[in-house]
Parts: C-alpha cells; structure tokens; sequence
C-alpha cells in the first residue's frame, strides 16, 4: 500500500460492508458483499458491465438503500442515514457540471450551498484548482475545456468538500487511450496528497492494476477476490479472475494426469510435473485439470529445446504489431488459440508453424469441476 500524506489534520474514514445484499424486484444485483478498508485506502471495484459495482458504490454513498447488511463509517453504522449525512464526495462518468457556470462557480457550487463564508470558499476553490492544474481555466465555462480539464473541474467541486470518503465510478471512461493514462497518475497523486479513502469503479483492469491499494473482482454480484495487484495475478482465486487481470488474458487449456506427466492429449503434448505442482494436482481429486500460462510468458522458439521448458507446437493465425511487443495468435493441434506476446521483432508470417515455449514456475493448475485455483506463479 502507498505512504498516505494527510492535506488536513484530521483522519479521514475506514468504511465497513458487512455482508451487503442489494435486491432489485427479483433480481439480486449485490450478494453477500463484505469489506473493510484501512482508513485512507484506494480500493478499485472491477468487474464486467452488470456485476454490481456502481450499485455497490452508490449503497456506500446512501443513494441505493441496502436490502441487507449494514454499512459502517469509522465503526459507525450509516446504513439507514442520507447521502448528505455521509460525508462523501462522487465523481460521476458524465462529469454532472453546470454549463452556464464557469469552472470557479461549478467548483464553489456545493459549498454555497452550505453557505460556507466567501473567503473560505475563495481559498479551497484556488487551492483545489493549483493543485489540479485548471488554476488558468477558472473564468472559462464547461464547454470551453477539454475532457480532461472538465474531468479535472469534476474532480475540484469533489475535492473542496474536503469529505471523508471519496467515490468515483468510472471518472476516465469518456477520455481517450492517451488522456486516461495522464489522469490515471494524476488520481494517483492525488489520492496519494489527501490521503482520503477512496473507492473507484472501472470496468478496465489496466486502470485497477495501476491504480488500486487493493482491488475487488465482481461477478454476477459476488466478490471474486479481494487482494493487492501482484497477488491478483499471481494468485488468482479461480479461473475467472486469473483471465480478468493481465491483458492480454490467461491462456486455457484442458489436460490430464498420467503418473507425474500432465499430458495435453488435444494439443499433443505432455508437460512433466515436479514438487509444487505435482502437490498442487493431487489437490484435484481427479485427473482431469485446466491449465494456463500467460502470453507473457510464452516465448517462440525456433527449435524444442531441452532446458526444462515445456513446448507446444502449432501454426501462426495473426501477428498484431503493438510497437515494444508484437502479439502472435497460434493455432494448436485442437483448434483452440493461444496469444503469446514477443518482445523481440518476430520474423514469422501467417500460416508458419511455431513452436512455444514457457518455463514450469509459469505453470497455473485450476480445477475443472469448480475452476479454483490450485497452482500459482509463487507455487
């Protein structure tokens, strides 16, 4: 987790789900959802559209009512209380600004409001803009900005309410390749100055890689894995996660015990077991294993060699040029693909055989009946 600088004095919150249903008629949108954070923590909700991230978001700020559970601010339950009693500041995907104010009116808006004094409103709206780089676009209206400068805006009315939670559902995703990743490192420093707890929705694993103090995985409105960046993808709890973070994914394949040789009989191949991992597949109660290596880590070979590495034979499919790396899609034996990524230019054309490699301590083992994991990369 990253140092955390207090802007104020005071601490912030720690912020507590403990056991969080959401309902929906008969659609059950959150199941179970149970966290706690350290108080000034980035936590990053990932997850594919329609896995109750945004709806758990808006149960922490009080705009959706729990249908279980309670959620609690320092200890204390506010499950039952209003927004504006939470203290909490949102940042919305559609920046939600007032385009006939200028930036200083939009940023000073909900403080006006409050009726907080004029000289105190001045300050934090200056202190606000310095620190977000728009301190130049204050007279300028909405329209007048570029999206990150707007972005920026959505982020200074955020700030100066100086809350104790910060949330922010999907702030990047209106802004282009080049622009998202200037903002990422901005958020990043940000958090980072106000040490404010913070919880941020993305449906993009780049963002919650780079990003996230811890990151949750969501699916159909469960809680997957909850852990830091590293451990997400070396250790992923199960299938699903180990091929929703990295990009690009995890490759699969179905493969079978015989002694201490797991065997590939689609791809005709068999990769011989040692330690970890031969512990690892007993854990299956059953032959039958998935496994998966990451494009990472499969390396084109121009002949099998004998060092350890485990080799797969197939054709090229695609080559995609990505500048520092070049991405191969290989066609094996089954009909089934993998991706390798290439760091080095590939002299290969579509059609020609390949051969890859990928060392054992790359090896993942999942368990076909409930795809949960049973080898990782520290295995």
């Amino acid at each position: 987790m990253r140092p955390i600088r207090r802007l104020r004095g005071e601490l912030m919150a720690t912020v507590e789900l403990r056991h969080v249903s959401k309902r929906f008629g008969p659609v059950l949108a959150v199941q179970d959802f149970s966290l706690a954070t350290a108080d000034g923590e980035f936590i990053v909700l990932v997850g594919p559209s329609g896995c109750g991230k945004t709806s758990t978001m808006r149960m922490i700020a009080g705009l959706e009512a729990v249908s279980e559970g309670q959620v609690l601010f320092d200890g204390k339950d506010v499950t039952d209380q209003l927004p504006h009693d939470r203290d909490v500041a949102m940042v919305f995907q559609n920046y939600a600004l007032f385009p006939h104010l200028d930036v200083y009116s939009n940023i000073a808006f909900g403080m006006r409001l409050r009726k907080v004094p004029k000289a105190e409103i001045d300050s934090r709206v200056r202190r606000a803009a310095q620190m977000l780089g728009i301190e130049d676009t204050l007279a300028r209206r909405p329209r007048e900005l570029s999206g990150g400068q707007r972005q920026r805006v959505a982020l200074g009315r955020a700030i100066v309410r100086e809350p104790r939670v910060f949330l922010m559902d999907e702030p990047l995703s209106n802004l282009d390749a080049a622009l998202r990743m200037e903002m990422r490192a901005e958020l990043i420093k940000l958090q980072d100055r106000l040490g404010v707890t913070t919880f941020y929705v993305t449906h993009d694993q780049v963002e919650a890689l780079s990003m996230g103090d811890r990151i949750v995985v969501m699916r159909h409105g469960r809680i997957q894995q909850i852990g830091a960046p590293t451990e997400l993808y070396e250790q992923p709890a199960n299938v699903y996660v180990a091929g929703f973070i990295g990009s690009p994914p995890i490759n699969i394949l179905s493969g079978e015990m015989n002694g201490d040789e797991l065997r590939l009989p689609e791809e005709k191949a068999s990769l011989p077991l040692h330690d970890a991992a031969l512990r690892a597949a007993a854990e299956a109660k059953s032959p039958l294993l998935l496994v998966g290596v990451r494009p990472e880590h499969l390396r084109l070979a121009g002949h099998a060699n004998d060092d350890g590495a485990y080799s797969l034979r197939g054709k090229v499919d695609t080559i995609e040029p990505l500048g520092h790396t070049t991405l191969v899609r290989i066609e094996l034996p089954s009909g089934r693909y993998v991706n390798a990524l290439a760091g080095e230019k590939v002299r290969l054309a579509m059609g020609d055989p390949a051969l890859v490699s990928f060392r054992p301590e790359h090896l993942y083992l999942f368990n076909p009946s409930d795809e949960r994991t049973l080898l990782g990369l520290a295995g």
